[in-house]
């Protein structure tokens, strides 16, 4: 990758120098890359489907997640006026569309995130005080 693809923004500017900031922000909130995996891996689901999957999630947070991914259209929310009511969520084609970044970050950690944790190792044993001082 070019320095002029990683850094295409205004210098001087943080918040244009880096153009993928916005889609961290997007994406890689608290819970919402889980919720748009489970819901790109399983299909449509109802809200209950969801939170026993993301077992440690509270109904209240992934309420508030589903509502900002509705939002952002990366899911779609249905509504069945039946009794009694179902509600169903479903990732979008734009939300689909992450699946290859996904697919990338995958791969990346799968072969990465071993040195990520020598290099912390290292890192946390040359912070240590040296004994004997």
């Amino acid at each position: 990758m070019s320095s002029t693809t990683w850094r295409s923004g205004v210098d001087g500017d943080p918040e244009q120098a880096c153009p993928i900031a916005p889609v961290v922000d997007l994406v890689f909130s608290r819970w919402t890359t889980p919720i748009l995996w489970a819901l790109h891996e399983y299909g449509r689901q109802r809200f209950v489907e969801l939170e026993r999957r993301l077992a440690t999630i509270t109904p209240k947070v992934l309420t508030q997640r589903l509502r900002q991914l509705e939002r952002d259209g990366l899911v779609r929310r249905t509504y069945h006026a039946e009794v009694p009511p179902r509600v169903e969520y479903e990732i979008t084609d734009l939300g689909s569309s992450l699946a290859p970044l996904f697919a990338h970050l995958a791969q990346w950690s799968a072969g990465n995130l071993d040195r990520v944790e020598r290099a912390r190792q290292d890192y946390d044993a040359r912070q240590q005080p040296t004994r004997g001082r």
